[in-house]
């Protein structure tokens, strides 16, 4: 496309398209003037290095975010530093009022300072104290939260200097007390602008490994602004995430870095993090032998109490002569059968009694009875009873019952029955 057709640039970013793109010195032109309207703000940050350049009157300082690895070059008037009546040190935390530039020709933002303030030890220790508020506040010093030690951890994950002595106690007394801990250490930087990033970064990477069963971060002894990284609120917060306990031995006993609050073990120097972390083999040795003692003891005094009261009930006549609990016992059960018989043959007899009562009034009731004293049975075919003469035709055939069996008869117009003849002085039977 020819300069005489290409089309207008587009008067902001987002009129910009594939067609009609901006070229970068417009790019560096727009955020440069982005970049002047804004205010002189107030900036912190650690400085990393200052270079001065003589008979210009002009300092270059590098300053740097103290939690991220990002830095700025900050140009500084001679007579700003001067006003400070102190030398800046590298390392030194610092607050500027500064005025952003972005140079377009580099495409690179620089902030211009016009006065630069160094963060006392008095307001290091304020803002600590206020961290440690939110932080207790949040509840990540609460006792609730925090993971009880293993007695013996598979493998110690130990966060500490390079080549430092805080490395050493900790190995050396660890392996003392139990020669067959494993470690899996982690050489990082534990002052300086990098500690926070380099601690952070092996904790995360310890924390990950399963056979890791605690964690300890150690360092030696320093000054207030030497432990300052384990007071870092991005470093205490994960800390307190930690799937692993944690183990902070970090200075000397008078030493209070948030990160001791925040583990779940604050141990006051690097020897006694190895104390904590594994036991003594001697004193479990000591013990093992000592609660041997004792279960032995307590064995043989339960076997001599049982041992006596066994021969205590051995002792016992029943047990000494065992017939002689059956002598009165074989009395009693013959006792007792001869009442049962005695009992058993009283009700048998009564019983018997009874049966011969019910026979007799049995056979007394019975027609049977009455047949035996020369009764009988009329009968015509049907069974009826005849009971009446009338009630029987001449010639009709009857079944007389008598006591001894049945026998046949017919009806005739004569009764063949005389009745004998008696003195007067017998009473005559009944027709």
């Amino acid at each position: 496309m020819t300069q005489e057709t290409r089309p207008p640039l587009a008067a902001t970013a987002a009129q910009t398209t594939p067609e009609n793109p901006w070229p970068l010195r417009q790019l560096s032109v727009k955020v440069g003037e982005y970049v002047a309207r804004m205010s002189p703000i107030w900036v912190e940050g650690e400085m990393v290095q200052l270079n001065r350049r003589p008979g210009s009157g002009l300092a270059f300082m590098t300053l740097r975010d103290v939690e991220v690895d990002m830095s700025f070059s900050v140009p500084i008037r001679e007579h700003v530093l001067r006003a400070l009546n102190i030398d800046l040190v590298p390392g030194a935390r610092v607050v500027i009022h500064a005025k952003p530039t972005f140079w377009t020709k580099r495409g690179s933002l620089q902030l211009e300072a016009n006065e630069i303030r160094p963060v006392g030890l008095g307001e290091l220790l304020a803002r600590l104290e206020h961290l440690k508020k939110v932080l207790h506040a949040e509840g990540l010093f609460d006792a609730s939260r925090k993971k009880p030690l293993p007695f013996l951890p598979r493998r110690i994950g130990l966060i500490c200097g390079r080549a430092s002595a805080a490395e050493r106690d900790v190995v050396v007394n660890a392996t003392r007390r139990w020669p067959a801990a494993s470690f899996e250490i982690r050489e990082v930087a534990v002052q300086g602008d990098r500690a926070v990033r380099e601690v952070s970064a092996a904790l995360r990477e310890l924390d990950a490994v399963n056979d890791i069963d605690v964690i300890i971060v150690s360092r030696g002894g320093g000054s207030l602004e030497d432990l300052l990284p384990f007071s870092d609120e991005q470093l205490v917060r994960l800390v307190a995430a930690a799937s692993t306990p944690i183990v902070s031995a970090i200075g000397h006993e008078v030493d209070t870095p948030l990160i001791d609050l925040v583990a779940d073990v604050r141990a006051s120097t690097p020897t006694d993090a190895a104390k904590r972390v594994v036991p003594d083999i001697q004193a479990e040795h000591d013990q093992l032998a000592l609660q041997r003692s004792r279960l032995r003891t307590a064995i043989r005094g339960r076997i001599e109490r049982e041992q006596e009261w066994l021969d205590a009930t051995r002792s016992r006549p029943v047990l000494d002569q065992p017939a002689s609990i059956l002598v009165g016992r074989q009395d009693e059960v013959r006792g007792r059968i001869a009442l049962a018989r005695t009992i058993i043959g009283s009700r048998l007899d009564r019983a018997q009694d009874e049966v011969a009562h019910y026979t007799r009034q049995v056979r007394a009731l019975s027609p049977l009875a009455t047949l035996e004293r020369g009764y009988a049975v009329v009968q015509d075919a049907d069974g009826a009873v005849i009971r009446s003469p009338e009630h029987t035709d001449v010639g009709q055939a009857l079944s007389v019952r008598v006591a001894g069996g049945r026998f046949g008869v017919r009806r005739t117009t004569e009764d063949p029955y005389t009745p004998p003849v008696t003195d007067s002085s017998t009473p005559q039977e009944d027709a």
